[in-house]
């Protein structure tokens, strides 16, 4: 499935029926007073968090909706049926904006949420509530009110525990695919990951939290180089940030560097994001020649009181420990 985060669509809510002009015609009662009844209120348009769903891509197929109207009121006080609301499944954590307006309409964050959109039309007064001492036989009922319309843009934020992020080719997807039952997509060559992908990481019985792979980074990305802010925006809910490092990378790459500009990118698009807990792990151990270089950067990280760990994403070591310290960072956190 196609992994779509941001659309357009159109939302029209129903109007109100109108109310009715009638009187009261029977045998015995030749004076009968007015009885028109009132018009049906408008359905409205409602999205609901729905879990399951990660990802916008239905509304790119579908991008217009419309609610049923009330219908009109009848004679003998019988007041028109409300429209029926029509409600749209969007995934958790979905940013509801008003793009003419430019304003923010609220955001799903929880499953079952839900967020009025487009009020259905109020129904018509019928002529019985007009009747007064002076005129005891009213010919007028309101007109049912229109419903809203919007055009809304949609955004999709990715609810995650923990984020991972890292120069292209770093092994963010390796790592996911090892600890998780997550199968991103994974090859030799940058920008393999596309899009954001989610991996549930167990932790014991019943306890596990949720990582999200964030396509990889490169100079400029705030700005929008290469992937860039597509993606950046999907960190700003995760709790705690990962930062992938290859270890094994040639002379002159420095690991350190990266580490810095991976943060000045972060700080650039939003300084938020450097208030999140961070570690480092430092990928491809298993291509190392010597334990040295781990213990280079294990000294240049705790010199920074940044928590490093060494891992191989391919054989596994040492991600039974990162593991274990995330799970004891998330529980330490606040709503832990």
């Amino acid at each position: 499935m196609h992994f779509i985060d941001q659309v357009q669509i159109s939302v029209a809510a129903g109007g109100g029926g109108n109310g009715c002009v009638s009187f009261l015609r029977e045998r015995f009662r030749p004076k009968g007073g007015p009885d028109g009844g009132d018009g049906g209120r408008g359905g409205s348009i409602i999205l609901k968090g729905q879990e399951g769903l990660n990802t916008l891509v239905e509304f790119h197929f579908r991008n217009q909706f419309r609610a049923r109207r009330g219908e009109h009121g009848r004679g003998k006080t019988q007041h028109g049926k409300s429209g029926k609301d029509s409600v749209i499944p969007v995934p958790v954590g979905t940013v509801v904006e008003d793009s003419e307006a430019g304003q923010i309409l609220g955001e799903i964050l929880a499953n079952g949420q839900s967020l009025l959109v487009a009020a259905g039309g109020r129904g018509g007064r019928g002529n019985a509530h007009f009747v007064s001492s002076t005129n005891q036989a009213p010919r007028r009922a309101d007109t049912g009110q229109p419903g809203e319309g919007r055009r809304l843009r949609l955004t999709l934020k990715l609810l995650a525990d923990i984020g991972l992020v890292g120069f292209p080719n770093a092994g963010k997807s390796s790592l996911l695919a090892k600890i998780s039952a997550a199968r991103p997509k994974i090859a030799p060559y940058p920008f393999t990951t596309l899009t954001p992908v989610l991996g549930y990481v167990r932790v014991g019985e019943l306890e596990s939290f949720i990582m999200a792979d964030i396509p990889g980074l490169i100079e400029g990305a705030h700005r929008g180089t290469g992937l860039g802010i597509q993606f950046l925006k999907h960190l700003e809910r995760t709790r705690l940030l990962v930062h992938i490092l290859d270890l094994s990378e040639p002379e002159g790459t420095n690991p350190g560097q990266r580490y810095e500009q991976l943060n000045q990118e972060l700080g650039l698009y939003h300084p938020g994001l450097l208030a999140k807990p961070q570690l480092v792990a430092g990928n491809k151990i298993d291509l190392l020649p010597d334990q040295a270089v781990i213990e280079r950067w294990v000294k240049f990280f705790q010199a920074r009181s940044v928590p490093f760990f060494p891992i191989s994403a391919l054989t596994g070591a040492g991600t039974k420990e990162l593991i274990g310290h995330l799970w004891k960072a998330l529980k330490s956190e606040p709503g832990g």
